[in-house]
């Protein structure tokens, strides 16, 4: 519970409480990060309602993924130079904006692109919300205290994505009525909450979040954003465009990929030569901030590797409800939950190396029989299997978020924060599209001829089945692969000595 000893003073000498600040933070934070994995259960759904593809009904999350890669760059410029109420408050009013116009977006594959509006609008929002969470809790919170309130964030940052597809198949499966309240069956309906959320966090925000990052009046090098923008942008869109154009599309795929990389180094190198960057990559000159931020985004590509293709295995697989794939995932969702709290506290008294060691080795175990799921395997054996991967990902996430936070010193923050979400939303970007592609190109490969659908339909639908099941399997071992790459570079990379940059008193 908030105590006395929470009253503090922000920059300019006035009293607020810290937690009473970063608990709205985080309530809008988590209602903002619901939207990264929400559809997740609903992609059968907007196949339906758009009459899209699984390729182009992945665009939701990829798109999503994509701006996110984007916009966190320009979040260290943006915390360094905004008031910290006043730019929480934009965000949140993008965040409801764009959440507002994927609702009213008309079922029709015409309008996907308004869909995709919508969500990008949110993304840029969540791009912002995510790393300046970060930063509050490094600047407002001594280093006894950091931990757990980073692992508090870890809680949202992680329970959030994970509790989404479970709240969207409670929304699909049926209509509801609560305190007289009908809730529609309708994948519009996924939104409602968070908005409702983010329409009274938006107006809290201007009588209790306060300004605790120091500003100041630095110029905007626009070359630089330039630079930032076209180069993740392009190098982003590459990578998305693979799950429906293939890795031989010249003009969608190779092309930005190469001139996206091309604007990265440029950008890279102008920040290296610059007084002030707009992003100062130096902090990865720093050896556990870079050990940290590699091993963090091995853990991410682990996640998103059974994460982004479990429910759809599940309904078209199992033929299971957009309910009761979301309930297959619960499990984990409130694993996460209880386990990242934990996991701030015992950062504390174990350190980072041992936490990430047990970590990784839970997840890594609790991958490998995911590589040897067939489409009769229970339910129930899944529902386990997802909770102990999500405990070995609790185990690691935030613990190596405060680790990296740590090694720097406390006015490089707002920069190790962008910098370190930047390659995270890089690596999740490609690692969707990546495994959207190689998932649906072995399904084409390895699906029957259409014509046995009318000759054959029996051995049709078995080979059908068999051809999704080649598909999911290679997905689940390389997030398998990555999982072990992670362990490995802890093993011999990852010191246990942990790094003291002063903080909040």
């Amino acid at each position: 519970m908030p105590s006395s000893n929470d009253q503090v003073l922000d920059i300019h000498g006035k009293k607020y409480n810290r937690w009473l600040m970063f608990i709205l933070l985080l309530v809008g934070t988590f209602a903002g990060m619901l939207m990264q994995t929400s559809l997740g259960t609903a992609i059968p759904t907007l196949m339906k309602a758009f009459d899209i593809n699984l390729s182009t009904a992945q665009q939701a999350t990829t798109w999503f993924l994509l701006a996110n890669g984007i916009v966190v760059p320009l979040s260290a410029y943006l915390m360094t130079r905004t008031s910290t109420k006043w730019l929480l408050f934009t965000a949140y009013a993008l965040l409801l904006g764009g959440m507002t116009i994927t609702y009213l977006t008309p079922e029709d594959s015409s309008h996907w692109i308004m869909f995709l509006g919508g969500r990008i609008l949110a993304a840029i929002a969540v791009g912002i919300t995510m790393p300046l969470m970060q930063v509050i809790a490094v600047n407002v919170f001594p280093e006894n205290k950091r931990a757990l309130a980073l692992g508090l964030g870890g809680l949202v940052v992680g329970m959030a994505p994970a509790i989404g597809p479970t709240l969207s198949g409670w929304i699909l499966d049926k209509d509801h009525v609560i305190f007289g309240i009908n809730i529609v069956s309708s994948w519009r309906t996924i939104f409602v909450i968070p908005m409702i959320v983010i329409a009274l966090v938006l107006l809290l925000t201007p009588f209790v979040m306060k300004d605790v990052i120091p500003n100041k009046k630095i110029k905007l090098d626009v070359l630089s954003l330039v630079l930032s923008s076209i180069g993740f942008g392009l190098f982003l869109w590459g990578f998305t465009n693979v799950a429906m154009d293939g890795w031989s599309s010249m003009n969608s795929v190779i092309l930005p990929i190469i001139a996206g990389t091309i604007f990265i180094i440029l950008f890279v190198l102008r920040q290296l030569r610059l007084k002030e960057p707009f992003l100062d990559v130096r902090v990865f000159k720093v050896r556990n901030f870079t050990i940290t931020a590699l091993i963090i985004i091995l853990v991410t590509m682990a996640m998103y590797g059974v994460e982004m293709m479990l429910p759809t295995y599940l309904q078209n697989v199992h033929g299971l409800s957009p309910l009761d794939s979301g309930l297959t995932l619960l499990a984990g969702a409130l694993m996460m939950g209880l386990i990242s709290p934990i996991a701030g506290i015992l950062y504390n008294k174990v350190g980072v190396r041992n936490l990430t060691l047990v970590g990784l080795t839970i997840l890594a175990i609790g991958t490998i029989p995911f590589v040897f799921l067939s489409a009769t395997t229970p339910t129930i054996f899944i529902t386990v299997l997802y909770a102990i991967r999500m405990a070995g990902i609790a185990l690691t996430m935030m613990p190596l978020t405060t680790s990296a936070m740590n090694a720097l010193p406390i006015e490089e923050t707002t920069h190790g924060t962008a910098a370190n979400n930047t390659v995270r939303q890089l690596a999740s970007s490609v690692v969707v599209a990546l495994l959207t592609s190689i998932t649906q190109n072995i399904i084409n490969t390895n699906s029957p001829a259409k014509a046995m659908k009318d000759t054959n339909p029996m051995e049709f639908a078995s080979k059908t089945i068999d051809a999704s099941m080649d598909g999911f399997r290679v997905s689940f071992a390389v997030g398998l692969g990555f999982a072990v790459v992670g362990l490995i570079i802890t093993i011999f990379f990852l010191r246990a000595k942990k790094d003291n940059a002063g903080g909040a008193k």
